[in-house]
């Protein structure tokens, strides 16, 4: 499993308090709080219904909840104008399940359109910019001129983590990384990410179902259900909670190939040393 250090710093990054969601009658979320520090790497989990999603566009901003708070880089998200927001999502990236390309652009063009939004940069040095963003993600420079349409599944996965990432973002947010990737091509993304958390020193929250992901990625899980919060912490703490949710996703006959899975890889490691 997962291991890391931690910075210096105990504030933390994303703070939700006595947070409440509801669409209509129906309640998703009641008083939820997580706070999460810099340099995690959590995974939000949950069955159909538990509000992953809805709780990951809170916390974008994209959606308000009915009551609470969610803070941001210390910055409450439903107080701010929409100038005071744009400049705080300069600050995170968000990797979209199917990649949300631009389809009438290059790979290259998706990459450099943070950039250019920002009006700030020469285009000489947002060329330069994007071509690392890229080979960081495995793209060469013949690759970065096709258009998506002209892009394995794959490649687009590297790509919208290549856009993603252009404006040096502190905190990333993915969305079902691995689905609709094979098992190699799923466990080379997870090495890339993992990689790419260490060199960056990146928060990363995830939503995922994916128990390879959340396994040999997680350095906490958030675990949704009932409206609340049922679990938060390493992947050994939430696995010995005693919650039915937590016995049939974690320990039935998938959650423990993925873990026999994961020790095997972790022995083998230790063993090629």
């Amino acid at each position: 499993m997962a291991t890391m250090t931690t910075t210096a710093t105990t504030d933390p990054i994303i703070s939700i308090e006595h947070l409440s969601s509801r669409f209509d009658d129906f309640v998703v979320h009641d008083d939820l709080s997580l706070s999460i520090a810099p340099g995690e790497i959590v995974s939000l989990v949950g069955g159909s219904g538990s509000g992953k999603t809805t709780l990951l566009r809170q916390i974008l901003g994209l959606e308000k909840p009915a009551a609470g708070c969610v803070r941001v880089f210390g910055e409450d998200i439903n107080g701010s104008d929409s100038v005071h927001l744009q400049q705080l999502r300069n600050r995170w990236g968000m990797l979209f399940q199917q990649g949300a390309l631009f389809s009438a652009l290059t790979a290259f063009d998706n990459v450099a359109q943070p950039m250019r939004e920002l009006r700030t940069l020469p285009e000489s040095l947002i060329h330069d910019a994007v071509l690392l963003k890229l080979q960081m993600v495995g793209i060469d420079a013949r690759q970065a001129q096709k258009m998506p349409a002209d892009l394995s599944g794959g490649m687009i996965k590297r790509v919208a983590l290549a856009r993603a990432l252009a404006l040096e973002p502190e905190l990333l947010f993915l969305d079902e990384p691995t689905a609709g990737l094979d098992p190699s091509l799923s466990d080379t993304f997870v090495e890339l990410i993992a990689a790419l958390h260490r060199e960056m020193q990146l928060t990363v929250v995830m939503v995922t179902h994916d128990l390879d992901t959340i396994f040999a990625l997680s350095t906490k899980i958030a675990v949704l259900a009932d409206k609340h919060l049922i679990a938060y912490g390493t992947p050994e703490e939430v696995i010995a909670v005693d919650h039915p949710f937590i016995k049939e996703f974690f320990l039935g006959p998938r959650g423990k190939r993925a873990m026999a899975a994961l020790q095997n890889f972790e022995m083998s490691q230790i063993d090629g040393k």
